[in-house]
């Protein structure tokens, strides 16, 4: 097919090109490119028909340059040849070369064919590399998560897990290893989870087996605590009016903070808790993990219960120590925990095991009281509890359960002291010889003095050694117990109380019936003893233990706690004492006058006697010292007014007794005789009573007196004489007179005497 005219066109357009190269190099080069070119469009044939034809027009040209120059032509015609020649040879080396270049161009285009087979095989080797490096990049991070598991950085592992599942997986959705390690993530999830509460685990019980020394650290500083206040206190009146954790307190101990979880003793490292939480919380299970912790913290405060304590045979209380050492270090463990884990703990959760252990160990110490029997091992129970309450107080836990059941401890408390009490006095009472107490020395005078409720007539400078007191010794004895009582009831109040009301109402209750029911009782009991010293003594302890109720009176008033100030305090012990004085002034009289019964049981009067007594009677002189050696002996110690309401009764009482016998039954007759030997005993009882000095007791013998005058009157009708008998007789009884008369006048009838009674017989109308 002839070629077209525009590949004509381009084939003699390299022609031109390559003939007018400018040198040989340039001819090369433009040749090159045409014979590629022709090479490759099947233009060889017309490549070399442009020559040919470019050299037949050469030739031409050449012709005709000859002809007008044959020389020239002829040169020209050799040096065409020549050029032919090379054209020639040049041809053949082109057609070589166009086959050598053909030959490269297909050992080119194989190549090339193979290198475009290389690149997309190492294209593929490369996305392939990268493939295996980007999963082996996930599975390092992957083996790198469970290396930190397994050196316990569950956080740098929770955070490697979540770089691994949120960037490097994204980067390979592709592969089925980046779904296998999609689908193991929950897994690996789990693992850290429960990894970090298997530490969390193990935090807690070490913290379960710290919360005793923990809570022991806390007491001991709260007790330095007591200290630094006592000081203060001791230093400064006014730090007395504020108590353990006040505002007061807690500024005045600014300069001495002590941290009970991070000192020398202790150390609670808290991190274990806050990496779990936040662990928990970057996993979005942060309910499920404050469920499980408070679960976990509520089976932990039942272990920390024990079933039972023992509080007898306990002298340092280590039992209720360690039990409330426990309960305290769990607490401060737990509003530790609210305070620095905003989140984790509520108030409520915490408070409410507080006030379950709270419970819990009054109910254990409850089931416990009633082996305890003695007051001394129960207020260093008491003593215990207030120092758990005191530390719990300042981490500001509520501790109303604890104050209302020291109340109970109080009451037992008050019971014991009751007991003991009683059976010291009865002790004191029962072995008490009942005689004026002596005294040695000043120093032991001055003891004396000072533990009992005593005044003493003189200076203690004005008194000589040895001495006697009145009262008898169990009178100081009960003054001593009776201090401890108060002091002890008072010990109950010290640290901690917050009812010192109740302290004031049961001290005096409690005290006012160990000296009424105990003390005074039993001396009333006491009374019935036949000894006359006893009874006297008896007497004077009696008053003395009430003035020592009145002192006591003022004495409770003064310490009563401000919640009772303005109540007056009245013992009912002190008119107890006081009314029992009555009785035992009239045992005393009972005894006085049953001795002196005895004594004029003993007069031996001949009524009808035929000569007239010269002497006194035995009976009536034994009286008369009687009266007078109790009066000297016996009823030495008693104040004068008792003494001399003895005597008055006492001289009343033989009075009437010396008056009896003439008007006894058994007398039927009295003669002058009789009435003489009446006349002077009376006479030697009444110079006994002048001699006492005290004027009003002679009046006890006016009727005696006035009664022997009348029987030896000799005009005995002035008696019936109104005017008269009131001014001579006014004391005889108006019975008594006619009938002592009558004996009379029968006892002159038998002797032979009826002058005068004859006529007063006839006028009663007497046989």
């Amino acid at each position: 097919m002839p070629a077209s005219k525009g590949s004509r066109n381009a084939v003699s357009s390299a022609v031109q090109q390559i003939v007018l190269s400018p040198s040989d190099a340039d001819y090369l080069d433009q040749l090159i490119p045409a014979i590629k070119d022709a090479a490759h469009s099947n233009r060889t044939a017309q490549l070399l028909q442009g020559l040919s034809q470019f050299a037949d027009n050469h030739e031409s040209e050449i012709e005709g340059v000859c002809n007008t120059n044959h020389q020239e032509f002829v040169n020209s015609v050799n040096q065409l040849l020549q050029v032919r020649e090379g054209t020639v040879r040049l041809t053949s080396e082109i057609l070589d070369l166009n086959q050598s270049i053909q030959a490269s161009t297909e050992k080119l285009a194989e190549h090339k064919k193979a290198l475009v087979d290389s690149r997309s095989v190492r294209q593929n080797i490369d996305e392939a590399a990268q493939a295996l490096e980007d999963c082996l990049e996930v599975l390092r991070l992957t083996n790198h998560v469970h290396d930190l598991l397994a050196t316990k950085n569950h956080y740098a592992a929770l955070r490697a897990l979540d770089e691994l599942q949120n960037v490097h997986l994204r980067e390979v959705p592709q592969y089925k290893i980046a779904e296998m390690i999609q689908k193991s993530v929950p897994a690996i999830q789990k693992l850290i989870a429960e990894a970090v509460m298997t530490d969390l685990k193990t935090w807690l019980f070490r913290i379960r087996e710290t919360s005793q020394f923990l809570g022991e650290v806390a007491f001991y500083h709260t007790e330095l605590r007591r200290t630094r206040q006592k000081e203060r206190a001791e230093k400064d009146p006014f730090f007395r009016n504020f108590k353990l954790n006040s505002a007061m307190d807690l500024v005045s101990d600014e300069t001495d903070e002590f941290d009970v979880l991070d000192n020398d003793e202790v150390q609670v490292d808290f991190s274990p808790l806050f990496e779990c939480l936040h662990i928990h919380e970057a996993l979005g299970e942060s309910e499920k993990f404050r469920a499980e912790y408070a679960a976990t913290r509520r089976q932990q405060k039942d272990l920390l219960l024990p079933t039972s304590i023992r509080l007898v045979g306990d002298d340092e209380g280590g039992s209720l120590s360690a039990l409330l050492e426990s309960i305290a270090g769990f607490a401060i463990v737990e509003r530790a925990t609210m305070k620095k884990a905003f989140n984790l703990r509520s108030t409520v959760d915490v408070d409410e095991l507080w006030d379950s252990m709270c419970q819990s160990a009054i109910n254990l110490i409850t089931q416990s009281l009633p082996d305890i029997d003695d007051a001394d091992a129960l207020l260093k129970i008491k003593g215990v509890i207030a120092l758990f309450i005191q530390t719990m107080e300042n981490w500001g836990y509520s501790v109303a359960a604890l104050d209302s059941f020291l109340l109970t401890l109080f009451d037992k408390y008050a019971e014991l002291l009751k007991q003991k009490f009683s059976r010291d006095f009865l002790e004191i009472v029962s072995a008490d010889d009942y005689m004026p107490m002596p005294i040695q020395t000043s120093e032991e005078y001055e003891k004396v003095v000072n533990v009992s409720w005593y005044t003493p007539e003189k200076e203690q400078s004005d008194i000589s050694f040895p001495c006697v007191l009145p009262f008898s010794q169990m009178y100081p004895l009960c003054c001593i117990d009776i201090r401890n009582f108060l002091n002890q009831f008072y010990f109950f109040s010290d640290d901690h109380f917050q009812h010192p009301s109740v302290i004031d109402e049961t001290l005096k209750k409690s005290l006012d019936e160990l000296l009424a029911q105990k003390v005074c009782r039993l001396l009333v009991d006491r009374l019935s003893s036949q000894y006359l010293g006893q009874i006297v003594q008896i007497l004077i302890n009696l008053e003395h233990f009430e003035t020592a109720c009145v002192e006591l009176e003022q004495l409770l008033l003064a310490a009563r706690s401000p919640a009772s100030a303005g109540k007056s305090v009245a013992l009912n012990a002190t008119e107890e004492f006081r009314s029992n004085k009555k009785t035992a002034e009239k045992r005393i009289f009972e005894l006085v006058n049953s001795k002196i019964d005895d004594l004029i049981e003993t007069a031996e009067y001949d009524w009808m006697a035929p000569a007239a007594q010269t002497e006194p009677s035995n009976y009536i002189q034994t009286l008369t010292r009687y009266l007078s050696n109790i009066m000297s002996s016996v009823l030495l110690g008693l104040p004068t007014e008792i003494k001399e309401l003895i005597y008055f009764d006492a001289l009343s009482h033989a009075a009437t007794m010396i008056l009896a016998l003439p008007l006894s039954a058994d007398v039927p007759t009295i003669n002058r005789n009789g009435v003489a030997a009446l006349a002077l005993d009376v006479q030697h009882l009444s110079q006994f009573v002048d001699s006492l000095g005290v004027p009003i007791l002679r009046e006890n013998l006016d009727e005696l007196q006035q009664t022997v005058n009348l029987l030896q009157s000799d005009n005995s009708d002035e008696y019936y004489d109104v005017s008269t008998r009131n001014k001579k007789y006014g004391r005889v009884d108006p019975m008594n007179g006619p009938l002592l008369l009558e004996k009379l006048t029968q006892g002159m009838q038998s002797s032979g005497r009826t002058d005068k009674y004859t006529t007063l017989s006839s006028r009663f109308g007497k046989k």
